[in-house]
């Protein structure tokens, strides 16, 4: 049986804590987004656990039902910038984001992963698998996929072809076969080897 998160880790802090988790590390484009999520203690929808472990529709439902019960912010970096500052610097300033955004501010952050993100306005604690063992960052990592797979969804409106309402911008061969046919767009990470290749690519065609 699959262990269910906990507040456990929750519990062992003192005053208001929050759980933050991100997505979109590995996709080749859109941005980085994360989470931040204070739990209602008295209304914590039943069913949270690692996002990866949940459907479509019931990830949809969950992320609705926290939103209604919790306070949540949501923290992006869009891609020119983390290109500019790197997919570290830019995993940590969404997570800041996030927690900045809260209309709450929170004593203690768990964050989901092995290090403390820079620049944190409160205390941190790194925990790894977070997703896995606490409910706050579990519902941070629920809330986090389902807003930035809708945004891939729309951004996928805007430059077809690449399917990126169902791959959500990772590294499909579907996405592979785009960049050789249609090229580069604006929500492409140029510091992605396989967008730097394209790029390469493109630039002796044109030389």
């Amino acid at each position: 049986m699959i262990a269910l998160p906990t507040l456990m880790l929750e519990d062992a802090c003192t005053g208001i804590v929050c759980g933050v988790d991100e997505v979109g590390r590995g996709p080749w484009a859109g941005p980085l987004v994360a989470a931040a999520v204070i739990l209602n203690r008295a209304a914590i929808p039943e069913g949270i656990r690692d996002s990866k472990t949940l459907t479509k529709k019931r990830l949809a439902v969950l992320a609705a039902l926290i939103r209604e019960s919790a306070a949540v912010s949501i923290g992006t970096v869009e891609v020119p910038e983390l290109d500019r500052i790197g997919l570290t610097a830019a995993n940590d300033l969404a997570m800041v984001r996030a927690v900045e955004g809260l209309s709450v501010p929170p004593d203690t952050a768990l964050t989901d992963g092995r290090r403390i993100p820079a620049g944190m306005p409160c205390t941190a604690r790194p925990v790894v698998k977070g997703d896995a063992r606490s409910l706050s960052i579990a519902a941070a990592s629920i809330v986090a996929k389902v807003h930035r797979d809708d945004l891939m969804k729309r951004l996928a409106l805007r430059h077809p072809g690449y399917g990126w309402e169902t791959n959500a911008g990772y590294g499909t061969a579907q996405h592979f076969d785009a960049l050789d046919k249609l090229g580069i767009t604006r929500e492409h990470r140029r510091c992605f080897a396989p967008v730097r290749r394209r790029m390469t690519q493109e630039t002796a065609i044109d030389s």
